[in-house]
């Protein structure tokens, strides 16, 4: 007998505001505009992207696309998007390890 399995989604666990924040935290040390949109996608999932839409005035298929990871959303997108999410976007300066790396 064959075991059934299904793909990973860890829009399924960020089901608390602390494992959202650690998870986008995680997801931004990078700085991959890539990673960092994904991670807002994933985060947009597990709280309701119909609401998220709503939120923003973006239509689901924009979202999607937009958080897909594989797409380069405009800023103002991604920041709509952190606001919806109750969240805010800012720079930090880099510590000198970050420099050397």
């Amino acid at each position: 007998m064959a075991v059934e399995t299904r793909e990973f989604d860890a829009a399924r666990y960020l089901d608390n505001e602390e494992a959202i924040a650690a998870y986008l935290a995680d997801a931004t040390e990078s700085g991959d505009a890539a990673e960092i949109a994904y991670a807002l996608g994933v985060v947009a999932r597990a709280k309701g992207m119909t609401d998220l839409s709503k939120q923003t005035g973006l239509s689901r298929q924009t979202l999607y696309k937009a958080l897909s990871g594989e797409g380069n959303p405009e800023l103002g997108t991604i920041s709509k998007v952190a606001d919806a999410l109750g969240y805010r976007l800012s720079l930090v300066a880099k510590t000198q390890t970050d420099a050397a790396a």
